[in-house]
């Protein structure tokens, strides 16, 4: 056994562990554990990051029907006390603007699908914005970057839609919407979103074009260990071709007020948390050496712990946020930079504020 163990290990730090070997490991978190918390100090030393940043969620009006949704609100219609909103660019910009003055370096824009939203509204976010601020925008996850390609007027495709957006001053994309990138399961959880092939697809054209993106995948409801394995090894795969992941990050499902959560009979617990997290450092490396703990997703207490298990990131301040805070988040909308501080050197690490692509504020 030890010797098996000691061919594996060797293979991890290769970069070339396979698919059954990785099943295995998740089977036994003593030994997933420790290396990747090996693996996390080899890469990312002592240091934990974060990004001063501002969410802004600028509709909830959207025409999809995803399951695992507590923000969604039909366009003219009202979900118990959420309406339906589109935020104005006055709004818009002043909720840059405070952020800005409160040191933000990002601004995170994601909505709803708007059965009314064109790709030069999509644009118009992102112009008015630049024209008055110099702060990096992180927006428009695929799904909204395929919304915007085959919506009311547009007929463009993906590729055309996501020059645009560069030319409007999109710095990155959210990896959002991948939630688990496997058909069977998607069709399940998310039946009118776009497929994996879809996904993957306009990921890498993005990355060929110069605009790097997240990675995430939403664990811990309908499906198996063998999804959560397959998924992170899709994400390995593009890595290796395009190197356009800044991160990956896995989002715990919140099952409160959404139809998904009614099937559920519980949450992911610590362990769970534990073994997505080390078994995507141990999965993606070398390749892709940043593994962000969602604060919102999982309490700030258990964020920290991930520190242990393979992470190096714990995220944004966020400033405010709707999604997850509708499906049964309650670790707040908003962490300040002296939270992230302490809560760093608290966990026995150095804290460092990045930006967006993982450079190091001093």
């Amino acid at each position: 056994m030890r010797n098996d163990f000691d061919a594996l290990h060797e293979k991890i730090r290769k970069g070339e562990i396979e698919r059954e070997e990785a099943v295995f490991l998740a089977n036994k978190p003593s030994l997933l554990f420790g290396v990747a918390d090996e693996l996390r100090r080899e890469e990312r030393g002592e240091e934990v990051t974060y990004v001063v940043n501002r969410n802004i969620n600028f509709t909830n009006v959207c025409l999809g029907n995803c399951k695992f949704c507590a923000f969604r609100v039909r366009a003219g219609e009202k979900r118990g006390r959420e309406k339906g909103y589109f935020l104005s660019q006055e709004e818009v910009l002043n909720k840059v603007e405070e952020a800005v003055n409160a040191g933000a370096t990002e601004i995170c824009i994601q909505g709803g699908l708007h059965p009314y939203l064109t790709l030069p509204d999509y644009c118009g976010i992102l112009e008015e914005i630049k024209s008055q601020f110099d702060v990096h925008l992180h927006a428009f996850s695929p799904m909204e970057i395929f919304h915007a390609a085959t919506g009311t007027g547009s007929g463009v495709s993906e590729e055309e839609v996501l020059k645009e957006l560069k030319n409007a001053g999109l710095g990155s994309i959210p990896g959002t919407a991948a939630e688990i990138l496997d058909d069977s399961v998607r069709e399940r959880i998310c039946p009118s979103k776009i497929r994996t092939e879809k996904w993957v697809e306009i990921i890498r054209t993005a990355h060929r074009l110069g605009i790097p993106t997240t990675a995430t995948m939403l664990y811990g409801h309908i499906e198996t260990l063998e999804n959560r394995v397959d998924h992170l090894f899709k994400i390995r795969e593009i890595q290796k071709e395009t190197g356009g992941f800044t991160e990956f990050v896995p989002l715990k499902f919140m099952r409160q007020n959404n139809e998904l959560g009614r099937t559920v009979r519980c949450e992911a617990d610590f362990l769970e948390s534990a073994v997505v997290h080390a078994l995507a450092r141990v999965i993606l490396h070398p390749w892709c050496v940043n593994v962000q703990a969602s604060w919102v997703k999982l309490g700030v207490s258990e964020a920290q712990r991930m520190l242990d298990f393979g992470a190096n990131d714990l995220g944004g301040t966020l400033m405010e946020e709707s999604i997850s805070r509708l499906s049964g988040a309650v670790a707040g909308e908003y962490l300040r930079p002296e939270e992230f501080e302490r809560l760093i050197k608290d966990a026995g690490r150095t804290p460092r504020q990045r930006s967006t692509l993982y450079k190091i504020f001093e």
